[in-house]
């Protein structure tokens, strides 16, 4: 038999939200293909799979004009993500792509083009599109209860807030409400439902007037709920819930996360004039590698 051509695509690994350059397992981890131009669907959804980080990104460069990004999870294609997109962003800026020179470059994503912004330390930040949020309709009580909480831990009702990739926002009082925080599937998987047709919930404790911390849980395979350690969109999710909530803008805060998975990470929000939000955080380059395929 003729011997079997392979195609070799190369990737890299980053951490994203990084809390300084020294933090080298700290953020929250992607990988990046650099030009995956000759892959299939299946095959992008394959290696998500494979590397089995919360997401996967793929870049498909285009002469003359900024990428476009395709974002996966070992399960399904997402329209937008945040920390793929400033890991990516980091990434494409490196490569020199086409559309990605200087400290301002788009990403062509599911949700459309994604501007985003380097600053003179380094971090990326991206400007997420105009949000839009609904009343979740979930009684404070229940909402409690399908966290493992009282009904007086929580701050205010929960809220879903959609800027690309809907969230189940739940305001609590105190650090140790969060930290108490211990999702019932069942209860989350009943009374949870985004336009994604998924069931998570992002927690937010309001530590001091410029300062939050939370935790994003969502279902893994098995039905059991797991903690990302660091999540750009949810956070975008907080600000529109914010702005929502009469806080005034223009406004920055510090929001931290990935504490109780031993996993820090520090992601910087903003709050525009013209009511757009805006998150990023620093990007650590871990290694990269080729993968070859028949």
């Amino acid at each position: 038999m003729p011997p079997v051509t392979m195609r070799r695509f190369r990737y890299q690994l980053v951490n994203v939200f990084v809390e300084s350059s020294a933090a080298t397992f700290g953020g929250n981890p992607l990988c990046v293909f650099e030009n995956a131009h000759g892959m299939t669907d299946a095959e992008m959804q394959a290696l998500a799979a494979q590397f089995n980080l919360s997401e996967t990104t793929f870049i498909l460069p285009r002469p003359g004009a900024h990428p476009q990004v395709r974002i996966f999870t070992p399960g399904f294609e997402m329209p937008f993500a945040g920390h793929p997109t400033i890991g990516t962003s980091f990434v494409a800026s490196a490569l020199g792509l086409d559309g990605c020179a200087g400290d301002a470059i788009q990403l062509a994503l599911k949700v459309g083009d994604i501007p985003v912004t380097r600053d003179a330390s380094g971090a990326w930040t991206f400007t997420a599109n105009a949000h839009s949020s609904r009343a979740s309709g979930i009684a404070r009580a229940e909402a409690a209860r399908m966290l493992g909480l009282d009904g007086a831990d929580l701050a205010g009702d929960s809220r879903y807030v959609d800027n690309g990739s809907e969230q189940l926002v739940v305001p609590v009082r105190t650090l140790d409400a969060l930290a108490r925080v211990n999702p019932d599937p069942a209860l989350l998987k009943a009374l949870v439902r985004t336009r994604l047709d998924r069931y998570l919930a992002y927690v937010v404790a309001r530590v001091a007037t410029d300062r939050f911390q939370v935790r994003f849980f969502f279902p893994k395979d098995g039905g059991q709920m797991a903690e990302d350690p660091g999540t750009g969109s949810a956070c975008a999710c907080l600000g529109g819930f914010l702005l929502d909530a009469g806080e005034p803008a223009p406004s920055r805060f510090t929001v931290t996360q990935g504490e109780f998975v031993n996993r820090l990470n520090v992601l910087q929000i903003s709050l525009t004039a013209e009511r757009r939000v805006r998150v990023g955080g620093r990007v650590l380059a871990l290694g990269g590698g080729e993968i070859a395929l028949p």
